[in-house]
């Protein structure tokens, strides 16, 4: 479908702080890098959130016909606890609680992100690239930072010199920073004296005799700094300047920042031309956090097994839900949020079944090109999905009136509804094409707590036998019970 491809796209650009017309490098080309995980844990909610607003900024520029390379990385080294120079790495840390190596929790953990992205019907990027991978790439930059002035090493470790590199260039353009208000700021720390100043990075991070994970370099045996891989890897696969960079909110400083500073003294340019940062998932009104107990996982919407649900949801509804706000705003997840988002998505999916029973007319009384028109009007506007979701509900609305033989339209124009309507939901927002199960789910919840019920009668009987037997017939269909103090709970393994 092109009739409206030839729109203007235009993207909120982080660096300017505004909506840009965009142009690719390379004319029908588009370099798209991404910061993936950091592989130690388990992928939090906001994290899906923030790969998914990029899934969809990759779908629809293959839609619009762009040979698209999307690069994402794995992290799966030198990412130091609470994101500062000095500490333990988080994947080491994680293998030495464990005792295990680091490996195997990277392993663990990418395969967790995988499974959680391909539930949720996220389309895979182009290019993968670890690390660990890219260790003599990063050597290199460190050379030609060196070599341009901009680093130094001290007793084995290398650190960039922001004050040096400000002198010729702007560190906090991103941000918007202030480097004199930085350096005022920073306190000199314990283990930071071999800077020259604390807002200096490091580059190259000398292994002390505990650190696992460690390489030989010309500096002494030790590892990169954060920043480093997603310069290597972003230039190695999409040149040294490419079209689009992008990561959640919390990355903009100090990471991207260091980005910048990192390939502008190498290559004396901006390597990257629009800037996209997805704003944050809050829960309940609050920030996710583990440590306050407010943070729900991605698989405990599937299952229902959380305090924070009164009851499972497909992931088609979890995806649906999420991209009813602009990937730039906050979002706030709750029961009562996705309960409402999950009415609306069946409404859509049951208005989408209708249209193969329209008939068609000689004449159509409902406008659908200019409808049409508006849904490429709201992507090309910044990727704004809830404006786009907004129109499809107008255009199930059509199909409605249709049905109820209450308007009429032509052949030509039933087909560009139906092309619009599955093009925009199935194959841009990455719905899959199924209704929610939650018919399903309430039959199969009310049939667990009969039996919860049963068993429970069993146990005031003293009848042990059927009570156990209960129990475990329902573990061997991946139906776990769980007594507590208030009563009995089930989950869906």
């Amino acid at each position: 479908m092109s009739l409206y491809k030839d729109q203007t796209l235009r993207i909120y650009n982080s660096l300017s702080g505004e909506k840009e017309v965009f142009k690719p490098v390379h004319e029908g080309n588009v370099g798209m890098y991404v910061c993936g995980p950091t592989v130690y844990s388990n992928v939090h909610l906001g994290n899906v959130r923030t790969f998914m607003s990029f899934d969809v900024i990759y779908r629809y520029l293959l839609h619009l016909g762009y040979k698209t390379r999307y690069v994402r990385n794995i992290t799966d080294v030198g990412h130091i606890v609470d994101d500062v120079d000095d500490g333990e790495d988080k994947i080491a840390k994680k293998a030495r609680l464990e005792q295990v190596e680091p490996m195997e929790i990277v392993q663990r953990y990418t395969v967790d992100f995988h499974t959680i992205l391909d539930k949720y019907n996220f389309l895979p990027p182009s290019i993968e690239p670890t690390a660990t991978g890219h260790i003599i790439e990063q050597i290199e930059i460190v050379r030609q930072i060196i070599d341009k002035g901009f680093g130094y090493e001290v007793n084995g470790s290398v650190y960039f010199d922001v004050v040096k590199f400000n002198e010729t260039h702007n560190y906090g353009k991103l941000s918007g920073r202030n480097i004199e208000d930085m350096l005022t700021n920073t306190r000199d720390l314990d283990g930071q004296s071999d800077k020259k100043n604390g807002q200096d990075f490091a580059l190259w991070k000398k292994a002390e005799p505990e650190h696992i994970m460690r390489w030989p370099s010309p500096w002494g045996i030790g590892f990169p700094g954060w920043h480093l891989e997603c310069t290597a890897m972003s230039t190695k696969y999409l040149g040294e300047t490419f079209d689009i960079h992008g990561g959640g909110m919390d990355l903009k400083f100090p990471h991207h920042e260091c980005e910048i500073a990192q390939n502008e003294a190498c290559t004396g340019h901006s390597p990257v031309n629009y800037w996209m940062h997805a704003n944050m998932l809050t829960l309940n009104g609050k920030k996710m956090a583990k440590s306050t107990g407010n943070n729900i996982l991605p698989n405990e919407i599937f299952t229902g097994d959380s305090p924070f649900l009164t009851k499972a949801f497909a992931p088609n509804v979890a995806r649906f839900f999420m991209l009813q706000a602009h990937y730039r705003s906050v979002l706030d997840f709750s029961n009562d949020a996705i309960l409402a988002a999950e009415k609306g998505f069946n409404r859509l999916m049951e208005g989408i079944d209708l249209l193969s029973e329209i008939e068609t007319s000689a004449t159509s009384t409902l406008d659908v090109k200019s409808w049409s028109k508006l849904c490429y009007e709201a992507m090309n506007d910044d990727f704004n999905t809830p404006i786009l979701i907004a129109h499809l509900f107008e255009g199930i609305r059509f199909v409605n009136v249709l049905n109820d033989k209450r308007e009429t339209i032509t052949a030509e124009d039933l087909e560009l509804l139906k092309s619009t309507l599955t093009t925009f939901t199935f194959d841009v927002l990455g719905i899959k094409n199924e209704k929610s199960s939650s018919n399903n789910s309430d039959k199969l919840e009310g049939v667990v707590t009969m039996l919860i019920g049963m068993r429970d009668e069993a146990r005031a009987n003293k009848n042990w036998a059927l009570s156990d037997e209960i129990r475990d017939k329902l573990l061997a269909l991946g139906i776990q019970l769980k007594d507590g103090k208030d009563g009995t709970s089930f989950s869906i393994q």
